[in-house]
């Protein structure tokens, strides 16, 4: 693949400005008003707005280089404030409304922001809880307008309160004084932001413990920006629907990205119930999502034919099945099957085994797009050919689903501390199982490493798994005021330990393992990666998560959460009696169930070591829930998970 890198402006306001001056005309966001209508706004508008409230935080005095929280969802108002932030030269520092209050309180308080931005009067109160706590901030911004009560509290705890409608008009005004003027004195500041300056700090998610703050400049954004090109194929005036929480940095990208390609941003949820008329209205071309979202819309689709039954629900098995393995074979005829353990596949050979029952799966194939899966995709709006999963790692029935219904579900891999993308699938060949082509910007190596510990930097070749490094104009500045935690993952020749294992293809591609710190070794020295293990067992449709465990043990457990209503329903069906779902949990038969899903799918004909069997298990009757046992980007915290479960943990190796 041949990469050209373009040549952008030094800073992402300028980076806006450049592009308002191109597409003028062009259809930057759409966002819904409370009665449900829609409305559009171009790139010139939302630039007038940027400069306009830019005028405003002057105004109450925001100046170069403050640190301002913005707590909020993603939505239009939350780019213009962004925009205004960094053309002034300040900084960010971005969380979304799921936040718990203490971690509200802390990120606002360690960051020394003395201004903050939030939504709606529900997440002030996470600070007015416990104001102490956070003793430097001042002034607040509201989106929402909020009740005379909280206004009061707010008032009472010392902080000054504006609401962003009347500083945009306040902003206006001032810009209307001498508009030429008050335009270029923004723009100026603007000229003085240098690559290497913070644009934003991000938060880590805290899955180990304590959240640090991620500094990436207006640089790390820029560099990548300027190669997205070829990973990333958007057309002018094309939209992206736009869903994640826009705190999490591949959301964050996105929103440059659509910047920088000239596209528009439209604002929903990611529950299907608001994102699916949404995107009939808007049909996006673009999406991205977590492989949580993924999952939830191919379950959803599942579920829905189930309870339709009969020869619908049959015949829909039936495309959905033929459909993956028409996919399947088309990527042996068109050699997208990842070399990973041998040196050199025989490409011919690949399309002589699959090139007749390709031939053989093509009529099925386009009588399932014509029956089922263009009915499918025009749930999403029709327009859609490419989505883009990041954040974690798909599951590899998900992913056969998306490719059985012609979308090409492209899947990166990144980290927040390199603003995020270090490798991305190839749209026009995509491989499964692997997370694509390393960005031209990244300088990776695989290297050898016992328990996350580096033990050369030598790289290890295709083939081979290691720990993951990388060097690149991509990483970050380090963690705010952690310059400790800074040295222990970025070395002094700029190499940044990701603490990810992978393997590097002998087609130049990546594919990830797990992760160093989470590998378990029981007692007999065997190293276990649980990811492998979890993710294929979340592909039983009686499993919602699972987390193993058994590190110094014998052999491994796993804590097991069920998929209540799939199990229920299980129940119905099979006549197991029960008082309620905790009593159900505990019989016999659905042990056994257990026991048997386990058993089914990791043995050694899917590739699984005896070391790797699970040996016991625990069910658990609720659900995991964010900020409790999952970070606000629902991945599981261990140590958490551990803590709340060291009872259940510890029965499982008496």
């Amino acid at each position: 693949m041949k990469f050209t890198k373009r040549i952008l402006p030094k800073n992402l306001p300028l980076l806006l400005k450049e592009r308002v001056s191109q597409c003028p005309d062009v259809f930057l966001q759409a966002e819904k008003d409370k009665n449900g209508v829609w409305h559009y706004y171009t790139f010139a508008e939302f630039y007038e707005s940027v400069i306009a409230f830019a005028q405003a935080l002057l105004s109450i005095g925001v100046k170069r280089g403050d640190n301002i929280a913005l707590m909020s969802d993603n939505r239009r108002n939350w780019f213009i404030t962004d925009y205004a932030i960094l053309s002034l030269g300040a900084a960010d520092v971005p969380r979304g409304c799921d936040s718990m209050g203490t971690e509200m309180r802390f990120i606002t308080g360690f960051a020394d922001c003395e201004y903050g931005v939030f939504e709606n009067e529900r997440q002030l109160n996470k600070i007015l809880e416990k104001r102490g706590e956070v003793p430097l901030l001042k002034k607040v911004i509201l989106f929402d307008r909020m009740s005379g009560e909280t206004e009061k509290k707010a008032l009472e705890a010392g902080l000054t309160l504006y609401y962003f409608d009347d500083l945009l008009e306040r902003g206006k005004a001032i810009v209307a004084e001498n508009p030429e003027q008050k335009k270029a004195q923004i723009e100026a500041e603007m000229e003085k932001t240098n690559p290497d300056d913070v644009a934003t700090m991000i938060f880590t998610s805290g899955t180990t413990g304590t959240p640090k703050g991620v500094m990436l400049t207006h640089n790390n954004y820029i560099s990548q920006l300027s190669v997205i090109h070829d990973f990333i194929g958007c057309k002018e005036g094309e939209w992206w629907m736009t869903i994640l929480p826009v705190w999490h940095v591949f959301e964050r990208l996105i929103q440059y990205v659509a910047v920088h390609m000239k596209c528009g941003l439209a604002y929903s949820k990611p529950a299907a119930p608001v994102l699916l008329p949404d995107m009939a209205v808007i049909r996006p071309q673009w999406i991205c999502g977590v492989p949580r979202l993924w999952e939830a819309l191919a379950n959803g689709v599942i579920r829905t034919m189930k309870k339709t039954g009969g020869i619908a629900y049959v015949l829909f098995s039936f495309f959905i099945k033929a459909g993956s393995a028409y996919a399947t074979m088309k990527n042996y005829v068109f050699a997208n099957i990842p070399q990973i353990k041998i040196k050199k596949r025989c490409r011919v050979c690949d399309t002589m085994l699959g090139f007749f029952p390709w031939l053989l799966l093509w009529p099925w194939h386009k009588l399932g797009d014509l029956l089922v899966f263009r009915k499918i995709r025009a749930k999403m709006g029709g327009r859609i050919s490419i989505a883009v999963s990041g954040g974690g790692a798909l599951q590899k029935d998900i992913d056969n689903f998306y490719r059985a219904i012609g979308m090409n579900l492209l899947e990166g891999y990144g980290m927040s501390e390199t603003a995020p993308v270090v490798s991305f699938r190839d749209q026009y060949h995509p491989r499964p199982g692997v997370v694509g082509i390393v960005f031209p910007t990244m300088e990776l190596r695989i290297v050898a490493e016992e328990h996350g510990v580096i033990k050369s930097m030598d790289d290890i070749g295709p083939g081979r798994q290691g720990l993951i490094v990388l060097r690149s104009p991509q990483v970050m500045k380090g963690y705010y005021k952690r310059p400790d935690l800074t040295e222990k993952v970025i070395d002094k020749d700029g190499w940044l330990n990701t603490g990810d294992l992978g393997i590097m293809t002998h087609d130049g591609e990546l594919k990830i393992t797990g992760r160093a710190k989470d590998t378990i070794v029981l007692l007999d020295g065997e190293n276990i990666e649980p990811s492998v293990i979890e993710g294929a067992l979340l592909a039983s449709e009686y499993i919602e998560s699972v987390m193993v465990t058994g590190q110094d043990k014998k052999y491994l457990g796993a804590l097991i959460v069920p998929a209540r209503e799939a199990l229920i329903k299980y129940a119905e069906e099979n006549g197991i009696p029960s008082e309620n779902y905790e009593e159900l949990l505990k019989r016999e038969e659905i042990h056994a169930l257990f026991e048997k899903i386990i058993s089914d799918i990791i043995k050694s004909a899917n590739g699984f070591r005896l070391c790797e069997k699970i040996y016991k298990f625990v069910l658990i009757p609720k659900s995991f829930e964010a900020g409790v046992e999952l970070s606000a980007k629902l991945e599981m915290m261990r140590y958490k998970i551990s803590e709340i479960y060291k009872t259940e943990i510890d029965s499982m190796f008496e």
